[in-house]
């Protein structure tokens, strides 16, 4: 998919479909083996937390929800310690449609592109993803 190491900050959508099959899975995995470096937020981390023990009080399939959470785990990506700035939130929040969520992700990857500008952005969430094109975030 890309020749040289990639910078990508995985948002929730992105990161869900690495751990769980959905539309979005192969694709998911297909940057997954990119060669780089894969962030993800506390933001991503616990929002993936609260689906698996949803999916796990509502299917009761604690296996599924163990061997995801030591993919997690196990995986390459790299947990940013991180917060947005406040004054992007504010600036994005009026240039762009988005959830809370979406725009704290938004916000957090022009935190950090601030100083690594190579960053790419990972979601499958349509406006999200419309934004991050737009940020010049494009994965």
């Amino acid at each position: 998919m890309v020749d040289n190491p990639v910078l990508l900050y995985w948002d929730t959508s992105a990161l869900i479909s690495a751990l769980l099959e959905d539309e979005h899975t192969e694709k998911a995995l297909s940057w997954l083996r990119t060669d780089g470096d894969h962030l993800i937020s506390s933001l991503a981390f616990a929002e993936v937390q609260a689906v698996l023990h949803r999916v796990q009080r509502e299917s009761n399939m604690p296996n599924l929800v163990k061997k995801v959470q030591a993919e997690l785990q196990a995986g390459p990506w790299k947990r940013l310690n991180l917060l947005p700035e406040w004054s992007l939130l504010q600036v994005l929040a009026e240039k762009w449609s988005l959830r809370g969520a979406d725009l704290w992700h938004l916000a957090m990857a022009k935190t950090v592109a601030h100083r690594f500008p190579e960053l790419r952005v990972l979601s499958f969430d349509r406006r999200l993803s419309e934004a991050a094109r737009g940020e010049g975030f494009a994965a």
